[in-house]
């Protein structure tokens, strides 16, 4: 019988198909490694420019916690001084005006002593400092025409720069005439100062202190003498106390 199905076949075409096979496979699998080793052997591709990436790339500024970025320092403000205003008075502040200050009267004497030692105080009431020169003008007697008590010494030629709500002091002696009996003295009530410019002359306005309560009136003398400005009570009055 010469008849034959497909599944029949001879040992050596089955031999020959099996070596054909084992060939293609081995190719493949050197096609696959070759492969495999070009990949390991290229470069890793650079990230795109302006990317950040894990270990490389170009880190973004930031500015510091709590920093906004901005200089947040502050700016020094300039302000205009001339080292002289227009009273000549050496510093950039304008002199002090009778109407921008109040003023206090304080006996310094003990009671039962004649009053003689008084401490005038002033106060200013704007929010700017301003200057006080030498020593007040104060008069014991009413009127302009009244004498000017003398200065105790020479006044201090630096001036007083008293703060916005700051004080300012001055030393009063009013009477050194030590006979008793039945003498008849000057009287005052009051007394009154007009202010000095840096420059030396009178500024306008007068300053009135009214004299302590317990106190209507007050002898008074030739003796009277007056001690310059002072920022403190004690620098005011120490010279005043000796007389």
């Amino acid at each position: 019988m010469n008849s034959r199905t497909a599944r029949d076949g001879s040992p050596r075409a089955g031999l020959r198909g099996a070596v054909l096979g084992a060939a293609v496979v081995a190719v493949l699998l050197t096609t696959t490694a070759c492969q495999d080793d070009d990949q390991a052997a290229a470069p890793p591709t650079a990230a795109p420019s302006g990317s950040a990436s894990a270990g490389g790339g170009t880190p973004q500024t930031t500015a510091p916690a709590g920093d906004s970025g901005t200089d947040s320092s502050p700016m020094a403000t300039e302000t205009e001084d001339s080292g002289e205003t227009g009273g000549g008075n050496g510093t950039s502040y304008a002199d002090c005006e009778a109407d921008g200050l109040t003023t206090a009267v304080e006996l310094q004497d003990e009671p039962g002593e004649t009053p003689r030692h008084f401490l005038l105080t002033v106060t200013n009431g704007a929010r700017t400092p301003c200057v006080l020169n030498d020593a007040p003008q104060v008069r014991l007697k009413a009127g302009n025409d009244a004498p000017i008590v003398e200065t105790l010494g020479e006044p201090d030629t630096e001036p007083v720069i008293v703060e916005g709500g700051g004080k300012a002091y001055a030393g009063l002696y009013v009477f050194g005439n030590d006979e008793g009996g039945e003498a008849e003295y000057d009287q005052s009530d009051r007394f009154t100062a007009t202010l000095v410019a840096g420059e030396g002359t009178e500024l306008s306005g007068t300053l009135i202190f009214d004299l302590p309560d317990g106190l209507d009136t007050v002898s008074v003398d030739d003796a009277a003498r007056v001690n310059g400005w002072a920022g403190t009570e004690g620098l005011a009055m120490r010279p005043i106390t000796q007389l």
